[in-house]
């Protein structure tokens, strides 16, 4: 409850001085220590996203996803074409440095410049990205983009409430659990209940610090295991702050 009342003694909300609306992201490269955020382009990456997403096992990793699972390697560019036109969702490839390869997309969508708000979606990360530390990177770096070189005030996490792998990383990524919006979207002939989460731009200053101490190098040991988790460095600036 708020302790600001207006002259009617009413509760309101804390004032925002100087605030204005944001720019929209603009489509630009976005460079990191292991790999760099480039704008979709179907004829530089679709090849070789289709190729990564390929290599998993099974079709599980489209089951949560409006889109997908794709036939082959035309109806996946095919639907990159649409996508890389699209100006909200804004689609990036993640390209791993240490190969120069598209190994995984995201996109920044529901683009409130007015209110400062934009949500993280359409995370489709092949096998050659999951539990790896470009997978964390990646995120950090838009999460950077947003707030720092934007002004957002608000980033915004959504997902299936039934997809507990998506929940579970916006947890490990520090994003705060809001609720669950009930028959949100229909998707794939089926109901989707929504769980919400969120970043302010108040939580990033310490989420910051523990992304940049995880993403250090000597936070990984030759084999390129972490020395220390996540939460566990956000649990320490946490404390800190």
């Amino acid at each position: 409850m708020s302790d600001i009342l207006n002259s009617y003694q009413q509760p309101i909300g804390a004032p925002v001085p100087g605030w204005s609306a944001r720019a929209k992201p603009p489509r630009n490269l976005i460079e990191g220590r292991y790999c760099r955020l480039e704008p979709l382009d179907p004829q530089r990456h679709a090849a070789d996203l289709y190729a990564a997403y390929s290599t998993a096992p099974d079709e599980r990793d489209w089951t949560y996803l409006s889109v997908g699972p794709f036939a082959d390697a035309a109806s996946y560019r095919g639907y990159a074409e649409r996508a890389a036109a699209s100006p909200d969702p804004l689609h990036y490839a993640v390209i791993e440095r240490k190969t120069g390869r598209a190994v995984g997309t995201l996109a920044l969508m529901r683009i409130d410049p007015a209110n400062g708000v934009i949500e993280v979606g359409f995370v489709t990360f092949s096998p050659l990205l999951k539990r790896t530390p470009v997978s964390t990177e990646v995120q950090y770096l838009l999460m950077k983009h947003i707030f720092e070189q934007l002004g957002y005030r608000r980033y915004e996490w959504k997902c299936d409430s039934l997809n507990a792998p998506s929940r579970q990383a916006a947890q490990r990524l520090g994003f705060q659990f809001e609720g669950i919006f009930r028959q949100a979207v229909v998707y794939k002939g089926r109901n989707r209940d929504t769980a919400w989460f969120s970043i302010v731009d108040s939580e990033w200053p310490a989420l910051r610090a523990a992304f940049e101490r995880w993403l250090a190098p000597e936070n990984f040991d030759v084999q390129g295991q972490q020395r220390a988790s996540l939460a566990a460095m956000r649990d320490d600036e946490s404390a800190a702050s």
